[in-house]
């Protein structure tokens, strides 16, 4: 069985990648730039671009299962061009989000599109729909390495941000499992923690100490503008604000499928911390 892993040298991709590879499948990676993909040697990788449907022919011949990175635009010819090709089971890599961005999210529907594609396909689905990832917080890196510090607003924001590798698993299980078929996995970390602790997190990976400096809106406002349209700006102001005044709680998605606890932040700014150096 070969499993075709689209976006297989994106941050969650290239786990997906390592992990079937554990597994013992057989895996064939999609990039755009085959030669700087950096991928290990038993992978069969192919040129191709989401983006331009007609380029994947060729990497969909004898598959049977795909990983999906999300490009709504062209998400429709994608999946019928598997479909055709012969892939019977699709994992999409979605957001916790997806149920409410038409209504909130600044760009409209995204993930949700790329989601009903694949489920108008009539192909076995799972959508992995992950909540803010830790990397996120790799943002904060510059000023910490020059200040020791992070500025930002609503410190006690409190959310239980997934470590990457987590949203991997769920998708490797998926891929693999027969159990998962028509499935919405919200994924969290195991624990809702605050900005604050985040910053205390890193502190204790670096052994140094990074204060974190409070913002009020307007001042992250201010900050934020030169690289952040203002809708998206607005949006996140918002959730922010909500998170202190109803923290969002961990679920046990990842333990209920994978039958470990998840990776907390601690272990996250642990492996991470020479991006902070």
């Amino acid at each position: 069985m070969t499993i075709l892993v689209t976006g297989a040298t994106g941050n969650i991709g290239r786990h997906v990648v390592d992990r079937l590879i554990v597994a013992g499948a057989r895996v064939r990676a999609l990039s755009r730039n085959p030669a700087a993909a950096n991928l290990p040697d038993s992978v069969e990788v192919f040129e191709g671009d989401l983006e331009c449907p007609e380029t994947l022919k060729p990497a969909f011949e004898n598959v049977e299962r795909m990983y999906l990175f999300p490009v709504p635009a062209t998400a429709p010819d994608v999946v019928e061009l598997a479909k055709k090709a012969g892939v019977r089971r699709i994992v999409t890599l979605s957001s916790a989000s997806a149920p409410w961005e038409a209504k909130y999210h600044p760009r409209g529907q995204y993930y949700l599109l790329v989601e009903r594609a694949v489920e108008a396909a009539g192909v076995e689905w799972t959508h992995v729909r992950p909540v803010g990832l830790m990397l996120g917080t790799l943002g904060w890196a510059e000023t910490i390495r020059a200040e020791g510090v992070v500025r930002a607003p609503f410190g006690a924001a409190q959310y239980p941000h997934v470590h990457e590798a987590d949203v991997a698993d769920i998708a490797v299980a998926a891929l693999l499992g027969d159990e998962h078929a028509g499935k919405k996995y919200i994924v969290t970390g195991p624990e809702s923690t605050t900005q604050i602790e985040q910053v205390r997190a890193i502190s204790a990976a670096l052994g140094r100490e990074v204060r974190f400096e409070e913002l009020t809106p307007e001042q992250a406002r201010k900050l934020w503008s030169p690289f952040m349209p203002e809708a998206e700006i607005d949006v996140e102001l918002m959730v922010l604000e909500e998170s202190v005044i109803r923290p969002t709680k961990a679920r046990p998605t990842y333990e209920q499928v994978t039958g470990r606890p998840g990776r907390t932040y601690g272990q996250w700014a642990a492996e991470h911390v020479n991006n902070f150096l």
